[in-house]
């Protein structure tokens, strides 16, 4: 019997954090694999292969890496931390940016269906910009009004990909 403290259960947890790594791999590769299972065949099979194959052969490769990271983490192996990253793992997270992305994030989906893609996607654009911290009152709205009409001409007329047009519909 042990008697680790919680300090000592929480330590090995930290050293070990890659395996919610392996779990979350573990969770993908079944859930590929039992909706690969149930894709029916009969109508699709076209030739020796199917549709099953790939997602058969995906969901195992995830299962595979996720048994051999395991195995990488518990045997004292650890990822080797980026170089060029100059960001301190003890600082707290910065919701306050976290929060202004989701809000930009969430206005576009609420705008979207409304008033169409090009004016929700400026509202996106701009606000991300400004939730990374990016203070040009000018310059800002002007390019993300230009890249959510660029990206929806891309989209909907050279992609073929419909987008909600809204009230700039016929405009484009």
């Amino acid at each position: 019997m042990t008697t680790e403290t919680p300090a000592q259960s929480k330590s090995w947890l930290r050293e070990h954090s890659e395996l919610g790594i392996c779990a979350l791999l573990v969770v993908l590769g079944v859930l590929v694999l039992t909706d690969a299972l149930r894709i029916p065949t009969d109508f699709a099979q076209r030739g020796p292969v199917g549709p099953k194959a790939v997602p058969i052969l995906v969901g195992s490769l995830l299962l595979v890496v996720a048994v051999l990271l395991a195995r990488d983490v518990l045997r004292g192996g650890r990822g080797e931390a980026e170089a060029g990253e100059d960001v301190d793992l003890n600082a707290p997270a910065d919701w306050r940016t976290v929060l202004l992305l989701c809000g930009a994030f969430l206005a576009n989906a609420a705008l979207i269906g409304v008033v169409g893609f090009p004016i929700s996607g400026a509202i996106l654009f701009w606000g991300a910009a400004y939730a990374l911290g990016s203070r040009a009152y000018v310059r800002d709205p002007l390019l993300a009004a230009g890249l959510s009409i660029l990206t929806f001409v891309i989209f909907n007329n050279l992609l073929g990909v419909p987008l909600p047009g809204g009230p700039l519909m016929e405009v484009f």
